[in-house]
């Protein structure tokens, strides 16, 4: 079975993933950003993400492109996809990343309002789940094919998936950074009850990379 895992999540010295007040100006909230300076800086990065040339080699980057081997399938949240609330207004938003988003594989994103599939250039496609957290990684261990299933932010997309033990693998990047409000990872999370323990640490000049797995089996 795929494996679902979470990689390059980058939380606050205090223990936020992002600010307040997300908006179209602010995408991970107010000063939310500053978190993700580390990756944004390596090429690996650069080259997929945002398709340029460039970009810091080492340790970061090494990680940064581990997350990215032999994924099948992505799982977001709709805070991922965008800042719309509400039923969509209409088909105009199409996600952050423009006409060719950096993923080239499906795309699940949890919603509470319908959409039909979205074929972006590049081999992304955006499918909209609305029946819950298991129809969503259900459907996307069909279409990794038996490779892992990434799963992307908002916080409470991955606290869903903590919450009901689904998540195998969390790597953490713990940055030096105080954010003092948002969206706190661990809000309402008893990690240790739930399973996982940290079995791998890093330290670079710029973060500190924790890796998280459950150290008992599932019973789904």
């Amino acid at each position: 079975m795929s494996q679902l895992r979470v990689s390059c999540f980058s939380i606050s010295l205090d223990g936020y993933a992002a600010g307040p007040e997300q908006s179209l100006e602010n995408p991970m909230g107010v000063n939310g950003l500053e978190s993700q300076d580390w990756q944004f800086a390596t090429a690996t990065f650069q080259r997929k993400v945002l398709g340029q040339s460039g970009g810091e080699t080492g340790i970061d980057d090494d990680i940064v492109a581990r997350g990215f081997d032999n994924v099948g399938a992505w799982i977001i949240g709709r805070n991922m996809f965008g800042p719309v609330r509400g039923p969509w207004p209409d088909e105009s938003w199409r996600g952050w990343w423009g006409d060719t988003p950096p993923f080239h594989m499906p795309v699940f994103v949890l919603t509470h309002h319908a959409r039909d599939p979205i074929e972006m250039a590049g081999g992304t496609t955006f499918h909209f789940v609305t029946e819950g957290i298991h129809a969503a990684l259900e459907r996307a261990r069909e279409a990794a094919k038996g490779k892992e299933v990434r799963l992307g932010g908002g916080v409470a997309t991955v606290q869903q998936y903590l919450q009901a033990q689904l998540v195998d693998e969390l790597h953490l990047a713990v940055t030096p950074v105080l954010l003092g409000a948002g969206e706190h990872l661990f809000a309402g999370l008893d990690m240790r009850a739930l399973g996982y323990r940290c079995v791998e640490r890093v330290t670079t000049e710029k973060v500190t990379h924790m890796v998280l797995r459950r150290s008992a089996a599932r019973a789904n």
